[in-house]
């Protein structure tokens, strides 16, 4: 919220990411930025994609800055949570006049060992 409220809307999603890694940063959360991570499909590696920001191991982050949000950005993310196996996930969309964000859930997590939670 800190960014949007300083920076406010209209640049690339470029500055927001870097604004956001200077936030997390004084604020002392591990995270990587622009965290390459295979894509497998039958347990075979067919890509990679780089998720804006992986937050503590745990949490997918996607920025986004367009004027508006719609179904195929918040499938993209979810999609991502499911091939990476992450529970949670946040769309972040720094384009509108007020921050608008999502928290996504993985309905299809599993649990190391295997069981879905």
């Amino acid at each position: 919220m800190t960014v949007h409220q300083v920076l406010g809307n209209g640049f690339q999603e470029v500055i927001y990411q870097r604004a956001l890694a200077i936030e997390m940063t004084l604020a002392g959360i591990a995270f990587k930025r622009e965290f390459e991570m295979p894509i497998f499909y039958r347990e075979e590696q067919i890509g990679t994609r780089r998720v804006d920001f992986l937050v503590e191991g745990l949490v997918s982050v996607e920025l986004k800055a367009l004027i508006e949000l719609d179904d195929g950005h918040l499938a993209q993310a979810i999609n991502y949570l499911e091939v990476y196996n992450l529970e949670i996930g946040l769309l972040i969309n720094f384009g509108e006049p007020s921050l608008n964000f999502k928290r996504l859930t993985n309905r299809k997590y599993k649990l190391p060992g295997g069981t879905i939670k």
